[in-house]
């Protein structure tokens, strides 16, 4: 459990930067993370920093199918650790 909180602590603040970055490059018209790099950090444990970026920074906050992968993300993050925490 100790790994997974690292990992969560690791991964949140790089994760929120990333959408940061994007959204930055997105008002520039610059080059773009890809919506699939993004998941994949909120998959290794950034769904929290994904979460707090599109509410904080607004970006991908009215995009409903991100909306969707980024919750069944963290869903099965939650009910990962519950399963942990629980056994």
């Amino acid at each position: 459990m100790t790994l997974y909180l690292v990992i969560l602590l690791v991964m949140g603040p790089l994760t929120f930067a990333a959408f940061w970055l994007d959204k930055r490059r997105a008002a520039r018209a610059e080059r773009r993370i890809p919506e699939r790099t993004l998941h994949t950090l909120e998959l290794f444990g950034g769904w929290a920093g994904a979460i707090a970026a599109m509410l904080l920074v607004r970006h991908k906050n009215r995009k409903v199918s991100y909306w969707f992968i980024t919750a069944l993300i963290a869903a099965a993050h939650v009910a990962g650790a519950l399963w942990l925490l629980l056994r």
